[in-house]
């Protein structure tokens, strides 16, 4: 393979669109989306459009999938004019979505029928770092597809673990970073509701509380936003939909009970953001769980002169 190998990326979603907008710049890419509009962004950033998977995928080196969960893996790969009907042998994929074990193991032992190399490779980091090749990759492949993945996988990652030889074995790792950030959103989302019904300040609450023991990465990059929902009459721009959380927490309880190993706190976080695909947020940022907790509307009993 050249260093300079054409890839394809399948969906150009939250992350999908800046990895291939950042790959764009240093390698030839075509990419596939159902957005007409983000596909004219891929063009403007150097990139090429095809009009379906199995065009994109037709003259690919590699392949990187980045779409939502694995019904959108299979239709993108196996479905109709899915990427399959095209994929040379000796191709390498690179799925970088959230599905989980079993889905990769299945998804890399449907694509081995077809002579291809799968990379198990979840990405976490946000779009803003998914676009300057800042990104956490954690790995499960066999080292010649790693050999043959590699060229993009250092173009994306600042930080790249191979976690082990087998597809899945990456996803058994973002289940376990889903597990600690889905977690601390819901955490975050408690303290803020907190601060709202003590009549305090959020805003001031998340400055100065991020920077201390209590602070994580997701109350430093959450709070602002949940701060944002209540001040704002629009909802935050969406950055991560609800229900992704929906979905990679669902992930994370299943492969728990396959384990044997309880997680009482992801399951209670699962089931705060199953409420709030219930009630009607699960296309808005994640961020927006907090107004299950304290709704927009409601006055804290020290505003209304009560409870001291």
């Amino acid at each position: 393979m050249t260093p300079r190998p054409h890839t394809a990326v399948i969906g150009l979603g939250a992350m999908g669109l800046p990895m291939a907008t950042h790959l764009a710049a240093h390698l030839p890419v075509t990419a596939y989306d159902i957005s007409a509009p983000r596909l004219a962004q891929l063009t403007e950033a150097g990139g090429t459009t095809a009009p379906t998977p199995a065009d994109a995928a037709r003259h690919a080196d590699l392949v990187l999938l980045a779409v939502r969960d694995q019904q959108q893996v299979d239709n993108a790969l196996f479905g109709e004019h899915g990427a399959a009907e095209t994929l040379r042998p000796g191709t390498t994929v690179i799925l970088t979505s959230t599905v989980g074990p079993d889905a990769a193991r299945t998804t890399a032992a449907r694509l081995a029928e077809h002579g291809v190399l799968t990379v198990d490779a979840p990405v976490s980091g946000g779009p803003v770092r998914a676009g300057s090749g800042d990104l956490l990759i954690v790995v499960g492949a066999e080292d010649k597809a790693l050999a043959l993945a590699r060229p993009v996988l250092d173009l994306l990652a600042s930080t790249l673990t191979v976690v082990g030889p087998r597809p899945g074995d990456g996803q058994s790792l973002k289940a376990i970073n889903q597990l600690l950030a889905g977690v601390h959103i819901a955490a975050a989302a408690e303290a803020i509701a907190l601060a709202r019904g003590l009549g305090l300040d959020p805003a001031t609450v998340v400055e100065s509380l991020r920077h201390g023991a209590a602070g994580s990465f997701m109350f430093a990059d959450r709070g602002p936003r949940m701060v944002e929902t209540y001040e704002n009459e629009t909802a935050p721009e969406v950055k991560s939909r609800l229900d992704i959380f929906v979905k990679d927490m669902g992930i994370v309880t299943g492969i728990a009970k396959d384990a044997h190993v309880p997680v009482p706190l992801a399951s209670a976080a699962q089931q705060l953001y199953l409420l709030g695909e219930r009630a009607g947020l699960a296309a808005h940022d994640d961020s927006s769980v907090v107004t299950l907790l304290s709704p927009k509307s409601a006055a804290s009993p020290a505003q209304k002169g009560e409870g001291r």
